[in-house]
């Protein structure tokens, strides 16, 4: 087990360096001069000049890239060129209350989806299947954007029964907060539902055409001792990483349903910040969503074994 660990610990190390190579890559191909954008139109060449040498800016990609990431490592991802804000503090803030909806969304649609997609492939090709399945294709099918306007449309202003736009920390109002979260979770909810709803019904399929699940019944076994004992533990693993990859992509890609419920998040911020083109707050943004994915999808790896301990023999 321990061999394991560190094989994925040691995996995760030239990823994350990549990815920071293409975060700092990425900023420096936009167009414009961060140290120009920071002091204005009325800014003369030797200030202009100035800024550059204070920001490093003048020095080489490599130079730069280096002093860049031994920053980064002292926690330090620079200043919002609109507001002279540190950037760590700002998106660390904003990416809570991504996290927030996110980490909700995707647990309730796992205890919704999961147990459906276990039951269609029982009860495959009956109408519980079909219904289940023609369900699952018309969410996934659904635009997150689209949605959320019309759960907006209709529990905001038809029925009234939830605020339409806007945010409140649940830290300062648990009611309240949690009355603004209804609908991005919701959103969120029926949308990856239909994903997983398929990938448990596939995954679970797989595994009641083995063996080792004919030999549970001809033991006498019950359907739902099969079912729920013997096949939904090895068919929950190809699950759990679509699970992970799920909650990668959206704390990464929730700026649609941000935009749409005036969410101050993370994906918020980062669109914001591309219109007033402030460089460090963009490139803070994209390092630490990056940074989460691959923590995410590490923390997948590492769990794999609980569902599928052959992972670990390997």
């Amino acid at each position: 087990m321990l061999r394991f660990i560190l094989s994925r610990l040691l995996m995760a190390l030239p990823t994350i360096v990549l990815v920071s190579i293409t975060v700092f890559a990425l900023i420096r191909f936009i167009p414009g001069d961060p140290a120009a954008l920071m002091l204005g139109d009325m800014a003369q060449p030797d200030q202009i000049a100035a800024m550059r040498t204070e920001l490093g800016l003048d020095k080489s990609m490599p130079q730069q890239f280096v002093i860049w990431a031994g920053n980064v490592l002292h926690g330090d991802f620079g200043r919002s060129i609109v507001n002279d804000e540190a950037v760590l503090p700002l998106v660390v803030s904003r990416f809570m209350v991504s996290a927030e909806i996110v980490v909700i969304a995707v647990l309730l649609a796992s205890l919704i989806a999961v147990p459906a997609g276990v039951i269609a492939a029982w009860r495959q090709n009956s109408i519980t299947d079909l219904a289940l399945v023609g369900t699952a294709t018309v969410l996934l099918s659904i635009p997150t954007f689209w949605l959320g306007l019309l759960l907006l449309l209709l529990f905001g202003l038809k029925l009234g029964w939830l605020p339409v736009l806007g945010y409140v920390s649940i830290g300062d109002n648990v009611v309240g907060g949690l009355l603004y979260l209804v609908l991005p979770v919701m959103t969120l909810v029926i949308h990856e539902a239909g994903v997983l709803i398929r990938m448990a019904r596939a995954s679970t399929l797989e595994v009641l055409r083995l063996d080792y699940i004919t030999h549970a019944r001809a033991k006498g076994l019950s359907e739902s001792a099969v079912l729920w004992r013997h096949a939904f533990k090895n068919a929950f693993g190809p699950t759990w990483t679509m699970i992970g990859l799920i909650l990668g992509n959206l704390l990464g890609g929730i700026a649609v349903i941000e935009t749409v419920f005036t969410i101050p998040g993370l994906g918020r911020l980062m669109v914001d910040s591309i219109f007033a083109r402030d460089y460090p707050v963009i490139q803070g943004c994209l390092l630490f969503v990056s940074l989460s994915y691959v923590l995410v999808n590490l923390v997948v790896d590492l769990l794999y074994p609980l569902f599928d301990p052959r992972v670990v023999a390997e």
